[in-house]
């Protein structure tokens, strides 16, 4: 129940003795609030774990979708405009990701910098593989049809891979949930080493999403830390 701008919570209480019932209200405002700020930086499940008492969060999931976009010559973009400029487009474009996310039901991680990072496939019922993948089709879409304020187009570079990797909580101040593995590593290289525009994929993923989506290869592209990936572009839905 809310009054006043505040959320009460009601018990009632049965007194057969005086053959009346009592009604009791607690103000859960507070608790409210820490939910809703909680449910903002983690997956709804892993809220609901903390909220419960678990202080040590650590999860292995054996296919995990993990999505790395990037947004194209941001740098140079950002030294000719004035900060406001630059946080406002930043701030546009990373909530029409988050739009996608919520739309395909997947857990953005965080971003940096410019920076974007998505997975998939962390809860039963929320968005894996496949969502992962409409995503960023539909992340390159809105790209092609977004412009700045002064008319300016801007491009990302993704990359996607799909595989088992680690999820969990780490730090006590500004704690965050995050994920490791080789997985997120070689998501993050087909990024960097990605085309203006294209989404970069191994060929093993491909050959997992290979039902319902077209590609194109590329061939042997040598990635940092990891040597040579043979890697194609996903391209579009079947």
């Amino acid at each position: 129940m809310e009054r006043g701008g505040r959320l009460y919570e009601l018990r009632v209480v049965t007194l057969a003795q005086f053959e009346s019932l009592n009604v009791y209200g607690s103000d859960i405002t507070a608790a409210r609030e820490v939910e809703r700020l909680l449910l903002n930086i983690l997956p709804a499940s892993i809220a609901d774990r903390l909220q419960h008492g678990e202080s040590m969060i650590a999860d292995r999931f054996e296919e995990m979708a993990v999505l790395f976009a990037d947004v194209v010559d941001f740098t140079p973009f950002s030294a000719r405009r004035p900060p406001a400029e630059v946080v406002g487009v930043l701030n546009e474009v990373f909530t029409i990701f988050d739009r996608l996310a919520d739309l395909y039901g997947l857990e953005k991680i965080k971003t940096i910098g410019d920076a974007y990072m998505v997975a998939g496939g962390l809860t039963p019922q929320g968005g894996g593989v496949e969502q992962v993948a409409d995503m960023a089709l539909d992340m390159v879409d809105a790209m092609d049809d977004y412009r700045t304020a002064g008319g300016s187009r801007l491009q990302i570079r993704v990359g996607l891979q799909v595989g088992p990797a680690v999820a969990g909580i780490i730090g006590l101040k500004k704690f965050i949930y995050d994920i490791w593995g080789d997985t997120v590593n070689t998501a993050s290289r087909l990024e960097s080493h990605g085309v203006p525009g294209r989404i970069q994929i191994t060929v093993e993923t491909a050959d997992r999403l290979a039902s319902g989506y077209v590609f194109e290869p590329r061939g042997i592209v040598e990635t940092k830390g990891k040597g040579p990936v043979e890697a194609c572009f996903l391209v579009a839905r079947r």
